[in-house]
C-alpha cells in the first residue's frame, strides 16, 4: 500500500477542438481542507524583521568574513537584529530626502551581503519597491531594467560602480547612486556631470534618521519586481505583491513545522545563490522570519567551501552543481581508503538504505551504525548542517541517495519559478521515497497536469503526463509592462509552467522534459531536446551536454563536457600522457565518450533518430561568463549555438563523411 501525500479537488477536463485534456487539480494533503491564506495581522516582509528585531534584538543577524591580509579571510563578523533593523530604517529615511517614495522602484545591484539586505529591508520599510539588477548578465541588461522598471535609485557593489556608470547616460529614470561600500571622487563628478548624485553607504546613511514615521503598508502592494534572466529574448519584469512573497514565507515554516523541524534562533543559514533569484531572497527572508542567523560568503567560488567550514551553518540550500561537487569529492575520499574500510563504508552503506526505504525517518534509520561509520562526513559542509535543500535544476538520483544515507540530515529536492515566488513544490524530507522527484505542491497551490498532444503526453493516461499548470496564493501578478506576455501563460486563472510533469502513485511530481525545448527533424520526427540531454546526463563520463538538431538535418550532434577524472583515467589505461585539452581533441576519446553515451541511451530507451551521432569534447564548462547558462545553470541554446556555430557545421560535416 502505497501512502499519498496530495488529495484531489477537481476532476479532469477532457479535450475540446480549442483546449487539450486536463487532469485533475490535486493540493498537498496539508493543505487538503483550505491553502494557506496570510494571516490579517501581517501586511508587508518588514512585519517579519521587525517582530525579530523586538523579540531577539542582539541576537546575531548578518555575518560576513574580511580579509585579514591580502589572501586570508578572518571569522565572521556580526551585525545584530538591532543593528541590522536600525540601519533599514535609517537607509529608508535616507531614500526619503532623496525623494523616493511609497511605490517607487529601488535597483539592487551586486553580490549577496549585508547591504544587499539591508537595502532590500529599507525598501519594505518605506514601502518602495526593489528591483534587483542581475550581476551576472552585464551591463546591458542592467541598462535594460533599470529603463523598463523606472528604478529611480540603485544600491550598487563598490566593483560595479564603473558598470552603471558605463550606461548611466542612457537612463533617465536614475537619479541616486548608493555604493555598498565607498566611491571615489572622479566616480562621483562622473556621475554628478550626468545629473546623478552619488554616495558611499556611510554618507547615505548620515543623511537619514530614526525618529520618521514609517508608511502604512499593504499587502496587495508590490514587493518586488524580479526580472527573470530568461533562455531567450529580453528579460521578463515579474511582479511579485507582499502577499504572495509573505505567503511563500509561511508556507515553508508549515511544511518544515509538520513533517521536520521548523526553522529556529538557533539556526544558521549560508547565504551564496545569487540574491538576484527568488530562491535566495524566499529562504532569507525565511530565516529572518525566525530569528535566525545569515552568514554569507566571500563571493568568490574558490572559497565557497572554505566559508561554509567556517561558518557551519545548520540549513544549506544548493544546487545541484554544488550538491555534485560535495558528492564528488567524499566519493574521491573513500576510493582512496584501504580494501576493508570501502567494504565497511559499502555494508553500512546498503545497512541504512534498507531503513530508509523501509520508511524510517532520517534520525531513526541505524543511528548507531551511521554515528560509526558517516559521522565525519557532514564536515564536507561544516558539521552541523541539520536540513538541505535542492533546487534550480534536477538533482541526480545517485547523488540524492547517497547525501541522503550518508549526512545524517534531511534532503528534500524543490521545484519553482519566479512567477510562482520560489518553491512550489517540495519533497517532504522524511519520505525517502520521495528521492528523484520534486515532492508535492507546497500549501498555498494547487497543481494540474495538462496534455500536451503534439508531444505525445497525456494527462488522463494510467501514468499522467504533461504541462504543469498551478493556481493559488504565491503567484505572481503578471510581468511587467507586459500584458501580452502574461495572458500567454495566464490562461482560465492557471499559469502553465513550460515544464513537463509526470505524477507518481505517491503524489509527488516528477520533471521530465520542457515543453518549448522541441523541434522536428528534417524527416519530420519531434525532438524533446531536455529529455534526452537528462538521460545522457546519467553517463558518469559527463558533467554536462548540449544536444542539438535542426529541420535540415536528420540526426543529432552534441557539444560535452567530459568528466576530467574519467577521461585521464581512460587515457592512463591507452598509455597517453596528454593534458585534459589534448585529450578533448584526440579522436579516440571522442569516439570512446561517443560509444558510452549512445549505450546510455540505448539503455533508457533513446530512439535511433535521439542518438547523437559526433560530439565535440569541450575542456571548459559551459559557463554565465560567456552568457552561455543562466545564473541558475539552465543551458541559453540561442547563445550555445551562437558560441558552437563552427564546432556544429564541423561535426555535421564529420558526421556525414562516416555515414557514405
Amino acid at each position: 500500500m502505497v501512502d499519498v501525500y496530495t488529495v484531489k479537488v477537481e476532476e479532469a477536463r477532457s479535450a475540446t477542438h480549442e483546449k487539450p485534456s486536463a487532469g485533475p487539480v490535486y493540493r498537498c494533503i496539508y493543505a487538503k481542507d483550505g491553502l494557506l491564506e496570510l494571516p490579517s495581522h501581517f501586511q508587508s516582509p518588514w512585519d517579519f524583521l521587525r517582530d525579530s528585531a523586538a523579540r531577539s534584538p542582539s541576537k546575531p543577524m548578518l555575518g560576513r568574513r574580511h580579509k585579514t591580509d591580502s589572501t586570508k579571510a578572518g571569522p565572521y563578523e556580526w551585525l545584530t537584529y538591532e543593528e541590522a533593523y536600525n540601519a533599514a530604517i535609517q537607509i529608508g529615511s535616507s531614500m526619503r530626502t532623496r525623494g523616493v517614495n511609497p511605490g517607487d522602484r529601488c535597483g539592487i545591484y551586486g553580490s549577496n551581503c549585508p547591504e544587499w539586505i539591508i537595502a532590500m529591508e529599507a525598501c519594505n520599510s518605506y514601502a518602495v519597491t526593489y528591483v534587483p539588477l542581475y550581476d551576472t548578465l552585464g551591463p546591458n541588461a542592467v541598462e535594460f531594467i533599470i529603463n523598463h522598471a523606472e528604478v529611480s535609485i540603485a544600491f550598487v557593489q563598490q566593483s560595479k560602480i564603473p558598470s552603471i556608470l558605463s550606461c548611466l547616460g542612457r537612463c533617465a529614470s536614475l537619479k541616486t547612486i548608493v555604493s555598498f561600500g565607498n566611491v571615489s571622487t572622479a566616480q562621483k563628478k562622473e556621475a554628478e556631470e550626468l545629473g546623478v548624485s552619488c554616495f558611499s553607504w556611510g554618507e547615505f546613511l548620515q543623511l537619514g534618521n530614526l525618529d520618521l514615521d514609517l508608511p502604512l503598508k499593504n499587502k496587495t502592494s508590490i514587493c518586488t519586481i524580479m526580472y527573470t534572466s530568461g533562455t531567450t529574448g529580453e528579460p521578463k519584469g515579474v511582479i511579485i505583491k507582499n502577499e504572495a512573497f509573505m505567503t511563500e514565507v509561511l508556507s515553508i515554516d508549515q511544511i518544515l513545522s509538520l513533517t521536520d523541524k521548523a526553522a529556529t534562533e538557533d539556526d544558521v543559514y549560508f547565504s551564496f545563490l545569487p540574491l538576484a533569484h527568488v530562491y535566495d531572497q524566499i529562504m532569507v527572508t525565511y530565516s529572518l522570519y525566525k530569528g535566525s542567523s545569515i552568514g554569507f560568503w566571500q563571493g568568490d567560488i574558490r572559497f565557497l567551501m572554505e566559508d561554509i567550514q567556517t561558518l557551519q551553518p545548520t540549513i544549506f540550500c544548493g544546487v545541484p552543481r554544488i550538491y555534485d561537487r560535495v558528492y564528488a569529492g567524499i566519493n574521491s575520499k573513500i576510493s582512496s581508503e584501504g580494501s576493508w574500510k570501502k567494504t565497511l563504508f559499502q555494508y553500512a552503506y546498503n545497512y541504512k538504505l534498507g531503513y530508509l526505504n523501509s520508511g524510517l525517518p532520517q534520525d531513526k534509520a541505524a543511528p548507531w551504525i551511521h554515528k560509526l561509520v558517516f559521522d565525519k562526513i557532514k564536515h564536507a559542509l561544516g558539521g552541523r548542517v541539520r536540513l538541505m535543500l535542492s533546487g534550480a535544476a534536477p538533482l541526480s538520483m545517485n547523488v540524492e541517495e547517497f547525501l541522503r544515507v550518508t549526512f545524517g540530515a534531511t534532503l528534500a529536492q524543490g521545484y519553482g519559478l519566479t512567477e510562482s515566488c520560489a518553491g512550489c513544490f517540495s519533497a517532504i524530507t522524511n519520505v525517502f521515497s520521495m528521492t528523484g522527484t520534486v515532492g508535492v505542491p507546497m500549501t498555498t497551490i494547487e497543481a494540474r497536469l495538462e496534455s500536451v498532444p503534439e508531444m505525445e503526453y497525456d494527462a488522463l493516461s494510467n501514468q499522467p503526463r504533461g504541462e504543469i499548470c498551478l493556481r493559488g496564493n504565491t503567484l505572481f501578478s503578471g510581468y511587467h509592462k507586459r500584458q501580452d506576455l502574461t495572458e500567454e501563460v495566464m490562461v482560465d486563472g492557471w499559469f502553465h509552467t513550460g515544464d513537463i510533469g509526470e505524477w507518481l502513485p505517491n503524489g509527488a511530481m516528477k520533471i521530465i522534459d520542457r515543453k518549448k525545448n522541441i523541434f522536428k527533424l528534417s524527416q519530420g520526427e519531434y525532438v524533446a531536446v531536455e529529455n534526452i540531454e537528462n538521460k545522457y546526463l546519467q553517463c558518469p563520463l559527463i558533467t554536462s551536454i548540449w544536444v542539438y538538431g535542426n529541420s535540415f538535418e536528420s540526426f543529432l550532434v552534441a557539444i560535452v563536457i567530459p568528466e576530467k577524472q574519467a577521461l585521464e583515467d581512460w587515457a592512463a589505461k591507452h598509455n597517453l600522457s596528454d593534458d585534459f585539452k589534448s585529450l578533448c581533441e584526440n579522436i579516440k576519446a571522442r569516439k570512446y565518450i561517443l560509444d558510452e553515451l549512445n549505450s546510455v541511451g540505448q539503455k533508457h530507451q533513446l530512439r535511433g533518430f535521439e542518438l547523437i551521432k559526433a560530439v565535440h569534447l569541450e575542456p571548459t564548462p559551459f559557463d554565465v561568463e560567456r552568457d552561455l547558462i543562466t545564473p541558475t545553470f539552465k543551458l541559453k541554446r540561442p547563445q550555445l549555438l551562437k558560441h558552437y556555430k563552427d564546432c556544429i557545421d564541423l561535426l555535421y560535416k564529420e558526421a556525414k563523411g562516416a555515414m557514405v
